[in-house]
């Protein structure tokens, strides 16, 4: 009866012994944790700065249509050249100087829908005794911003026999019609300064 028990025993022991290895053969070894990843630091924004608009504006524009047809574009061009130029080099407002023609309505409209836009019209015309290209004048009226009031006109000649800007004589190496057009070049810039002065903006011109 002993000997029963002794084996009854025996068997439950051999028994929990191999389902205990069995169930350590079949647990599966857990995954390694996953490294932590490191935070990356953001850039820091850098700052928008504010662009305010221009408190002043300058728009040259030339109005070729009602020009006489004989003066190259070339002139229109250095006589625009001139004025704008010499308005970003006197003052410090913005200067537009579309290369298009803009008609006396289209400068009128232009300045009545800026509020602190000055428009210019340029015009090249001849003189009413002209002989030659010499003889070519430069008119310039500028308009208010929002009311387009004149503000102010003028006559430039680039004949050095008549009142306006001081020129040199060309040289005998020069084209005449490069010497034409740096004529006009000071005609614009003459105008340019005496619409500066009018306004009082921008620097005096040196003597």
């Amino acid at each position: 009866m002993k000997d029963q028990r002794l084996i009854t025993i025996l068997a439950l022991l051999i028994f929990a012994v191999s389902a205990h290895a069995q169930s350590g053969r079949r647990q599966a070894k857990p995954p390694p944790a996953a490294p932590i990843p490191t935070p990356t630091p953001e850039p820091t924004p850098v700052p928008k700065k504010d662009e305010k608009p221009a408190e002043l504006v300058f728009f040259v524009g030339t109005d070729r249509m009602t020009a006489p047809g004989q003066i190259p574009l070339s002139f229109h061009t250095a006589a625009q050249l001139g004025c704008a130029d010499r308005l970003r080099s006197r003052s410090s407002a913005d200067v537009e100087a579309p290369p298009r023609d803009l008609s006396r309505g289209e400068a009128i409209q232009k300045a009545k829908a800026s509020k602190n836009t000055y428009v210019i019209l340029l015009t090249l015309r001849f003189d009413a005794m002209a002989a030659s290209y010499d003889d070519i004048q430069l008119d310039f009226v500028v308009f208010a911003p929002e009311t387009a009031k004149v503000v102010i006109t003028g006559r430039s000649y680039i004949n050095s026999s008549r009142t306006g800007p001081v020129v040199v004589g060309p040289t005998s190496r020069m084209p005449q019609g490069v010497f034409r057009e740096q004529w006009l070049r000071k005609s614009g810039e003459d105008a340019a300064d005496r619409i500066l002065k009018k306004l009082n903006v921008g620097t005096p011109v040196p003597k």
